[in-house]
Order: C-alpha cells, then sequence, then structure tokens
C-alpha cells in the first residue's frame, strides 16, 4: 500500500481516533525512544508515552491552549503555552499540534505544505509515510518519519481505531 494523501483526506473529519506504537525521536544531542498511546477527539488529546515494562509514564493532555504532563503521583504540571512547554519538557522541538494532522497522514489545514513522492514538507518539517496499513475501509500510516535539520522522529503504528 502506497501513501496517497488525496484518498486520505476523508480523515479531516473523523472526530475519533486512537493508535498505539512506538516512536523514536533524535535530537542534536538527545534521543529516547518510548511506547505510544494516542486519543484524539474534538475536545482533546491524550498522549501516553512509557519506556520498557511501562516505566516512566507520563501523559500528555492538550485541551484548547492548555496542557497538562503528568508524570504519575504528585507531578502534574500545566501551562498555557502548549507547544513551548512540551517541547522543553522534551528537551528538543516537535510540533506537537501539526502532529495531530501529520500521524493521520495530513497536511495541517492552516498552513501551506508542498506533496513529495512520500508524503510532504510542511512549515520546515518532511513527512514520510514508509508503510501504511489498512484500517476500516480505508488506509492509514503505519510507519513514518517526520524531521527536520534538527529533530528526527520516527513513529510506528502497530494499531488503529477509527470511530
Amino acid at each position: 500500500m502506497r501513501y496517497s494523501r488525496v484518498a486520505m483526506g476523508h480523515l479531516y473529519d473523523v472526530e475519533h481516533w486512537s493508535f498505539d506504537g512506538r516512536l523514536a525521536l533524535t535530537g542534536q544531542a538527545d534521543s529516547w525512544s518510548a511506547s505510544i498511546s494516542w486519543e484524539h477527539s474534538p475536545e482533546a488529546e491524550k498522549i501516553k508515552l512509557s519506556g520498557p515494562l511501562g516505566q516512566g509514564a507520563v501523559v500528555i493532555s492538550l485541551t484548547g491552549n492548555r496542557v497538562t504532563i503528568d508524570r504519575g503521583g504528585d507531578d502534574v504540571q500545566t501551562s498555557t503555552q502548549p507547544e513551548e512547554f512540551i517541547n522543553q519538557q522534551l528537551g528538543m522541538f516537535v510540533p506537537v499540534q501539526s502532529l495531530r494532522y501529520w500521524v493521520v497522514g495530513l497536511p495541517e489545514p492552516s498552513s501551506a505544505y508542498k506533496d513529495t513522492d512520500a508524503g510532504f514538507n510542511q512549515d520546515g518539517w518532511l513527512n514520510e509515510y514508509k508503510q501504511m496499513q489498512a484500517v476500516n475501509d480505508g488506509v492509514m500510516p503505519q510507519k513514518m518519519t517526520v524531521m527536520n535539520d534538527r529533530v528526527k522522529l520516527k513513529l510506528v503504528i502497530d494499531h488503529w481505531a477509527l470511530q
């Protein structure tokens, strides 16, 4: 299955989706990997990252312009600067609000983009969809890379749920 952005346009209208997978993030001075579970609804994004055997679990919740990062116990932090706060916590810049569209294979609708053979360029980020998988009556990303000259994010999605 090949990536076809045109065939995926209907996904802008999907209100609820979730996936489970694995994430590797590499920056200029640091890298790490984690299991990821992401739940999307029109009201919020809930992203759970965890290390081996569930160690170091972190839950990132985005609601409007408010982000909460819960590391368990009493370690809960909140900010009204979502991208800056998340990137400060990660130690490298990741466009989390754009990623909400990119993980389903679509450009963010509010910004210009340019198609490439395996994806698209948007806001200085190259999105490449290495492998697709059948989900319901369509296709969704299975292996993807999002990168710029400072950060590379690899995502392998093991299971999608679309509602």
